[in-house]
């Protein structure tokens, strides 16, 4: 028996499962039971959530563009992420990434989760940025855990996601109406 894998085509497994790299999410692992959580992530997507990852996450842009939006200290940065490159985000930054274009794929590698570190996924006010509603979970399967999570804040009710520091409510699932409210406060980064 190997104790190693085989070299993966990469663009040929990508072929195998572009059908299942579409909305919410769009991703798809490479290697289940691996260590590191390797997985492409089509578009276009429907976030309107930020991750606070407990660990760092690589990115690699491979076609089209995409970015990053990032909140720090109150407020929303973008960050582009151009085909060709890649970028190493830090552990705890809240970011949400966005892929508006239609077939844009981006390699995300992130470290598997131990026992007890917890992952968090946040919805933030589109007009102050104050924080609405947060989830802490211990990740299991990223591909399976996600839209549970994101479907446990958007059946929530009005009131639980109205922001409670100017009272604005989230939009929810209408991703395109958040996104459309909060790119206008948003800084470009180079």
């Amino acid at each position: 028996m190997l104790k190693h894998g085989m070299p993966l085509n990469l663009n040929a497994w990508i072929d195998k499962v572009r059908d299942n790299l579409r909305p919410p999410v769009g991703n798809q692992q490479i290697w289940p039971d691996a260590n590191l959580i390797t997985m492409v992530v089509g578009s276009p997507n429907e976030r309107t959530d930020f991750h606070d990852d407990p660990f760092e996450e690589f990115f690699y842009q491979i076609h089209g563009d995409a970015f990053l939006l990032i909140l720090d200290r109150g407020k929303y940065d973008r960050i582009t992420l151009r085909e060709g490159d890649v970028f190493l985000l830090p552990a705890h930054v809240r970011h949400s990434p966005q892929r508006p274009g239609e077939n844009t794929l981006c390699l995300i590698v992130e470290r598997s989760r131990p026992l007890g570190a917890l992952d968090g996924f946040e919805w933030y006010c589109a007009n102050c940025a104050a924080l609405v509603y947060r989830i802490e979970c211990q990740l299991n399967s990223i591909v399976t855990d996600l839209p549970k999570l994101y479907n446990q804040f958007y059946d929530t009710s009005a009131a639980a996601r109205t922001c409670r520091q100017c009272a604005t409510v989230h939009s929810g699932r209408d991703a395109n109406s958040w996104l459309s409210a909060v790119l206008p406060k948003t800084r470009i980064r180079p």
